[in-house]
Order: structure tokens, then C-alpha cells, then sequence
């Protein structure tokens, strides 16, 4: 009797072990790979455990996404981006959307803004094609611990505002500001208006820029009671009074849009919105700046 409550006793402090760090249970080498990750905190043991999860076929999904943010963290981001492109082959096709946004953050983290800019036009266009959330129209998100569901307007306004990021590091404002634009027109926040905002000061836009902000400021712009957006937003239009920085033409970089990726776009948002006139006020402003640029 005393044996048995003393194993329903160590059964449940085992349970709730599991449940307090979060960590599957058993002893397999991805069950390690947690337990070194999360418990032990030993990073580089964890990555030894997932590469013996991975090479025994054993929550591979799993295990070759969680190696790679733990390679992130420990500045092995080239290494963890070679892990991903030899061994995702082996992962399920319900797994490679979540696993291009974890290469998505190492292009990011390491630099690569070329490889990144490609990737994220990949996934718009799988946004295009039906194809992104596996058909779905939402899918299931995470942050912080917390589960939530993001649409796929939402998704196609992140990644844009991510597109946008990925040309503005390559100073190529106007690329960006366009991308920007778009993302503004699906689902709007201040930290993105603020992007756009700097992307017309490079461009000498003044008014255009300080009417972007001062949206910010008055509280127009959703996100816009997030004080470290509205902090930005002071600081750009204090640059722009200040500075007002002359800028030269050959400052001005080429919208590096190809015409499948624009044409995509396009349609994807008219058929959001079918109010929406055949051309988007975007797409004229972009024709009209490469006949500015070929003057």
C-alpha cells in the first residue's frame, strides 16, 4: 500500500515537472534536448541532442526548428541556416511555413538581406496562390506563451512590413516606401507608419513624411498609444525641422520590384477589396517615380 502511493506520489511530482518546464516527457534524444535546453540550460548540449534527434528520425520538425534558435542565441546563425536547407527535406509539409520564417530571422540576424528580400517575396506570393496557412484563412500563433489567431491580411501586413525593413537596410527608400504603403492599406500600426515616415525624409518628401507622423502624434494611427512609436515619431519630425537634409539624385535607388511580384500584389488586394479602382494608387506612384528616375 505504502509502494504504491509512494509511485502514484512520484508519478505526479514527474507530471508536474513536466507541466511547471514545459518539457515532454520519456527519454528520447529530442526529450534530452529539451530538458538540456530548458532545465539544465546548456545550450550547446541541447544542440548536440537535436542533432541525435534529427539523425534518429525523432520529432524532427520539432527538433530542427528548436536547434536553430538555440544556434541563433548562440551566434551560429550561418551554421543553423545550413541545419535548416539540408535537413528540412525531412520535415513535414505542415512544418515548412513556420521553418521559413525561422530562416526569414537568421537572413535577418546575420545580414543576409538579399536572401531574405527573396523569401519574403516567396511567401507574398504563396499568400497570392492560396497557399499560405495550408488553405487556411487564420492560423494559430504564439507570443510570450500566449496563443492567438492572426488572419491572412494580418500575416500579408507583417510580411510587407518586413519587406519593407529588409530594402530600407539596402537604402533603397523608395522600394521600400511603396511596400510600406501597401502594408498601410491592408492593416495599419504606427510602428509601420513611422517606417514610412523616414522613408520620405530620405527622399526629401517633407510634407508628405510630416503628414505621416503627425498621424502618429494626434493619435490617428492605430498603435500609435505605444509611447516608444510615439518617442520615434517625435524624434523624426524634430530631424525633419531641424535637418532637412538635402538629398541627390543618386541617393534614389531603383524600386528593384519585379513586375510578377507587383502584378501579384495588385490583385490580391483588388480582390480584398472589390471597391477598389482596377490600379491602385500605389502602382501609379510607382510608374510616376521610374519616369522621375528616367528623366
Amino acid at each position: 500500500m505504502e509502494g504504491g502511493s509512494w509511485n502514484t506520489s512520484k508519478d505526479e511530482e514527474q507530471h508536474l515537472f513536466h507541466v511547471v518546464y514545459k518539457v515532454p516527457s520519456g527519454d528520447t534524444p529530442y526529450v534530452r534536448a529539451k530538458h538540456a535546453q530548458i532545465v539544465q540550460k546548456d545550450p550547446e548540449a541541447a544542440i548536440v541532442w537535436f542533432w541525435k534527434a534529427i539523425n534518429a528520425g525523432d520529432r524532427v520538425d520539432s527538433a530542427l526548428k528548436d536547434m536553430a534558435v538555440v544556434m541563433k542565441q548562440l551566434d551560429r546563425t550561418e551554421e543553423a541556416i545550413e541545419a535548416i536547407k539540408s535537413f528540412r527535406v525531412l520535415c513535414s509539409k505542415s512544418s515548412q511555413e513556420s521553418i521559413d520564417n525561422i530562416l526569414i530571422d537568421l537572413y535577418k540576424k546575420c545580414g543576409r538581406i538579399d536572401e531574405q528580400i527573396v523569401m519574403l517575396k516567396q511567401k507574398l506570393r504563396m499568400i497570392y496562390r492560396g497557399e499560405a496557412f495550408n488553405g487556411r484563412p487564420t492560423k494559430t500563433a504564439r507570443s510570450h506563451g500566449k496563443k492567438f489567431q492572426v488572419s491572412v491580411k494580418q500575416e500579408t501586413s507583417r510580411i510587407l512590413g518586413n519587406l519593407g525593413w529588409a530594402y530600407m537596410q539596402k537604402s533603397n527608400y523608395m522600394a521600400a516606401e511603396v511596400v510600406y504603403k501597401k502594408a498601410q492599406m491592408i492593416d495599419p500600426d504606427a510602428n509601420k507608419a513611422c517606417n514610412l515616415g523616414y522613408c520620405l525624409i530620405k527622399q526629401a518628401r517633407y510634407d508628405e513624411a510630416r503628414s505621416v507622423l503627425e498621424g502618429i502624434q494626434q493619435g490617428t494611427t492605430p498603435g500609435s498609444d505605444d509611447m516608444r512609436t510615439r518617442r520615434r515619431a517625435e524624434e523624426l519630425l524634430a530631424e525633419l525641422e531641424l535637418n532637412r537634409p538635402e538629398i541627390v539624385a543618386s541617393d534614389i535607388m531603383g524600386l528593384d520590384l519585379d513586375e510578377d511580384f507587383v502584378d501579384g500584389l495588385e490583385k490580391l488586394m483588388n480582390a480584398w477589396g472589390s471597391s477598389r479602382p482596377r490600379r491602385l494608387p500605389i502602382f501609379e506612384e510607382m510608374a510616376q517615380s521610374r519616369d522621375q528616375l528616367a528623366c
